[in-house]
């Protein structure tokens, strides 16, 4: 389906973008219930399980208010794939000119993956200005990404990899941020436990950082 006005940036939905593992199905869409009435809209659902596919399709059919991605996309395939169960925008953790040419012909919004000014540059080449900075904290975290804002103040970045809620904010403080991506609002013994009231809570303080 086609539309004359512009997707989103998934930049700009909120603050944090929660980076999902889905192990139980049955969990894919009380957690997205609970990420979005936290005030955290766009969630991205990694596909590192086996039914990564399956809670992207139960989250865009069951939660309308969902904003639902997929993460670790690494291959045309994945691209495919998660279009079709209705993932409504992209995240890779790298980039090859294969895999950014199948998610820029999937007509969805795309986070391609970078951790080096060579290839933030070549992105920029090829038209492409926001990116997924990863891994953020292990390739240089908010020191790196203040020291591109000046030579390279047209890209703009979601970072992702080891974040929590003590360092998100510093990142949100960067002009070149425009949010971060992270799970601590979903802490395993909350999953576990099917606590959602808790995620909820974790999720509405996370959407408050800036």
């Amino acid at each position: 389906m086609t539309s004359s006005a512009p997707a989103p940036s998934v930049l700009d939905l909120a603050p944090v973008v929660p980076v999902v593992v889905v192990e139980d199905l049955g969990d894919a869409v009380p957690l997205a219930r609970a990420l979005v009435a936290g005030g955290l809209p766009a969630i991205e659902v990694t596909l590192r399980t086996p039914v990564a596919l399956d809670a992207i399709r139960a989250i865009a059919a069951e939660v309308p208010d969902a904003v639902v991605g997929a993460g670790t996309v690494i291959s045309p395939r994945n691209v495919t794939d998660s279009v079709e169960a209705g993932a409504r925008f992209l995240v890779s953790p790298g980039w090859t000119d294969a895999l950014l040419d199948a998610m820029r012909g999937s007509g969805v919004p795309f986070l391609p993956g970078v951790s080096t000014t060579s290839e933030v540059v070549a992105l920029l080449e090829r038209g492409v200005t926001e990116m997924k900075f990863f891994p953020a904290e292990a390739a240089g975290g908010t020191a790196y990404l203040k020291s591109l804002g000046a030579p390279l103040p047209q890209a703009r970045f979601c970072p992702t990899g080891g974040i929590n809620a003590g360092t998100a904010p510093a990142y949100l403080a960067l002009p070149n941020v425009g949010c971060v991506g992270g799970s601590w609002m979903l802490p395993a013994d909350a999953v576990a436990a099917k606590d959602w009231a808790r995620v909820e809570s974790l999720a509405r303080e996370a959407a408050s950082l800036r």
